[in-house]
């Protein structure tokens, strides 16, 4: 297969420029955390974090960084102009009443279905990590995934059912990787862009699903 991959400041870029005008936006920790850094200039998106902010900009650099400000990942960030602040339980109570438009999340694998497995392999002596994400993967209404699509084994993280602890049942909008962007449903999952010389085939090979070709539909 093709080693022409997106990198993962790609990945963030393009989910990035996937949010519509005016959305409330949870990013998570890791490579999610890095679309802040992608928005387009001049659209209005509203990041809010878990930690109890919502107005939350870019990564802070040099002398931007302050000790006081950081997301929920521990990360310096910057505020944009009327950001607040507010306590822990009220941003989480945010992500459970279904305020936030979108959420960009990280994951071990995605069903065909939509089922999001992130927070736990299962394997003995693993430290979990859910934090936020079975609240935001249920209560957000839309749920983007942001992965490799494939381990450094080259196993599939898409697969037909989940092996690890779910996070949320049928619950992901779209799965940005670096070779291609997939939409999951009950009918299972349609790849709607590629990138480098990836093909709906060579997926399909790769990954052992049956994927439906949507790559001519607007994303």
């Amino acid at each position: 297969m093709c080693a022409d991959r997106l990198t993962r400041a790609q990945i963030a870029e393009r989910v990035a420029r996937a949010i519509p005008e005016g959305s409330y936006v949870n990013l998570g920790i890791g490579l999610p955390t890095r679309v802040a850094d992608y928005l387009p200039k001049g659209r209005e998106v509203i990041l809010h974090t878990e930690n109890g902010m919502l107005g939350m900009g870019p990564a802070a650099r040099s002398d931007e960084v302050d000790p006081d400000l950081v997301n929920a990942g521990k990360v310096p960030v910057t505020e944009t102009p009327g950001a607040s602040y507010f306590h822990h339980a009220d941003s989480f109570g945010m992500m459970r009443g279904g305020h936030l438009d979108v959420c960009v999340l990280g994951a071990f694998q995605v069903s065909a279905t939509g089922d999001l497995a992130n927070w736990s392999t299962g394997a003995p002596g693993a430290i979990p990590a859910i934090g936020g994400a079975m609240d935001l993967a249920i209560g957000a209404k839309n749920v983007y995934v942001v992965m490799d699509l494939f381990t450094r084994d080259g196993v599939s993280k898409l697969v037909e059912s989940c092996s690890y602890p779910l996070t949320g049942v049928g619950c992901v909008t779209r799965i940005y990787t670096d070779v291609a962007v997939f939409e999951p449903g009950p009918d299972g999952v349609v790849v709607v862009e590629l990138f480098g010389d990836f093909t709906v085939e060579s997926l399909r090979e790769a990954t052992g699903l049956a994927l439906a070709d949507g790559t001519g539909a607007t994303t």
